[in-house]
């Protein structure tokens, strides 16, 4: 069998590996998607809870629902917000279905080469096919050859930790039955009783701490809730754009969880420490815990910690393979620059393809979030432009797979960001990161959200 013949390995049943699937059929080349979960969207049916800020709209692939609309299914009003229970349950659960054996669930990928070829081998490396090693849920291990492989494995089994270094804070790890680093389901009663009544600090400055910000105040107000604290860890400062773009966000949903996470601060029930790098986790006499900063400061006891500091991806499967990536995101070298929040303001990133995916070794993907590395704010229509092109590519036609067929709606609406980590940077231009000193602060009342000077995207170019 040469090459050609064999199926094009999808790493990942969750969206991007879904519509790079069907991408894949509607161009007559035969994907293999491989998806460690028990079921197709697995990652997403973990945080079934949370709702989109992007409508039903926009998190549909459009060669997904061709390749559905023979099966009678139809696309939920496009106007509405999906949760991720929505997404998991009416979109992709049937997306999975009409691929049938094309997926593969139970099915953790272990490793990815060129066959015959580790990655110190040139000789007759691009002829030899990919070799993807499976470890399935029930035991056996397999040999998968493939003609080029897409990852869409995405980044959701491999948070960052609290530590403001990148590396777990001391005591993180021996902390864990306190610590979650997802937003809790407060609609669980086992997890609505953990959080109830107590004072969880919440780490991050993205949507997901906006949310989980959000869901304390509500459990706060409730009748159950009495005596619910929480306490919002920032590494930087607060400035006008600290709680997102407010009804100026172009996506209007993610505008007002910044509003409702400022409501939940306004209202008192949560205190925000500003400037606050953990550097160790301790654990207090009656068991509570002890945050303690990099400059020395030690927090008032908390009973729970939430960290919400964003993702990394794992790439300890890819080693085999010569993959260009950027020494800071994690990203493919040509897409790193439109996204480092280093540099990039919080406005659109444009959309990309094959071109700024591509690697070293010919023939293999990073895709979705997968393809942002450490970098924020990825929306799906994104992910559906990246496969888009990338299926165009695999199947040679590169007029296609360099043209450009998706308009993105802005990610944010503010105009720059000066660099993101400099202490000392100050709002110009309408930028988006102000660190001022170390302060325990608890905000008044707000000046109208979406003036000029607070235009900014929750979880862009100012995530944690």
């Amino acid at each position: 069998m040469s090459t050609q013949q064999l199926p094009v390995v999808v790493i990942g049943a969750g969206p991007a590996g879904l519509a790079a699937a069907a991408h894949l059929v509607d161009r007559g080349i035969e994907p293999l998607v491989l998806e460690a979960g028990p079921t197709a969207g697995a990652a997403v049916r973990e945080w079934s809870h949370v709702r989109l800020f992007s409508t039903w709209g926009e998190v549909v692939d459009p060669a997904a629902e061709k390749l559905l609309a023979p099966t009678g299914w139809t696309r939920p009003d496009p106007a509405t917000y999906p949760s991720g229970g929505d997404w998991a349950e009416l979109y992709l659960r049937p997306l999975a279905g009409v691929l049938g054996e094309r997926v593969r669930t139970g099915a953790t990928v272990t490793g990815v080469s060129r066959a015959g070829r580790d990655r110190i081998v040139d000789a007759g490396r691009e002829q030899q096919p990919f070799v993807v090693h499976v470890s399935h849920a029930d035991g056996p291990e397999e040999r998968v050859f493939a003609r080029a492989v897409i990852d869409a494995s995405g980044t959701w089994t491999t948070p960052s930790p609290a530590g403001g270094s990148g590396l777990p804070a001391l005591g993180e790890k021996a902390a864990a039955d306190r610590l979650t680093y997802r937003v809790p389901d407060l609609k669980d009663p086992a997890v609505r009783d953990r959080y109830a009544g107590r004072r969880t600090a919440v780490i991050g400055s993205g949507a997901s701490a906006f949310t989980a910000l959000a869901h304390l105040a509500d459990l706060a107000k409730s009748d159950d809730g009495t005596g619910t604290e929480g306490l919002w860890i920032l590494r930087r400062g607060v400035s006008g754009s600290t709680f997102g773009g407010g009804a100026a966000d172009q996506l209007p949903a993610r505008g007002a969880l910044g509003l409702a996470a400022k409501a939940a601060v306004d209202e008192g029930h949560a205190e925000v420490v500003t400037g606050f790098r953990t550097e160790a986790i301790e654990r207090a006499d009656d068991g509570r815990l002890v945050l303690v900063g990099e400059d020395g400061r030690r927090l008032d006891t908390v009973d729970e910690v939430i960290v919400l500091t964003g993702f990394r991806p794992d790439l300890s499967f890819l080693e085999e393979l010569r993959l260009g990536l950027d020494e800071r995101l994690q990203a493919p070298v040509a897409l790193a620059p439109l996204i480092d929040p280093n540099q990039h303001s919080c406005g659109t990133v444009y959309p990309h393809g094959h071109r700024e995916l591509s690697h070293p070794e010919q023939g293999v993907y990073l895709v979705g979030m997968k393809s942002y590395g450490r970098a924020p704010t990825f929306l799906a229509m994104t992910g559906y432009e990246q496969v888009r092109s990338v299926a165009a590519a695999i199947a040679g036609d590169l007029d296609a797979a360099d043209r450009v067929e998706l308009t993105l709606p802005e990610t944010g609406v503010c105009g720059g960001a000066g660099p993101f980590d400099t202490p000392d940077t100050q709002e110009a231009d309408g930028g988006c990161c102000a660190a001022p000193e170390p302060q325990l602060v608890r905000i008044g009342a707000p000046a109208a959200v979406g003036a000029a000077g607070e235009q900014a995207a929750a979880g862009g170019c100012c995530g944690s």
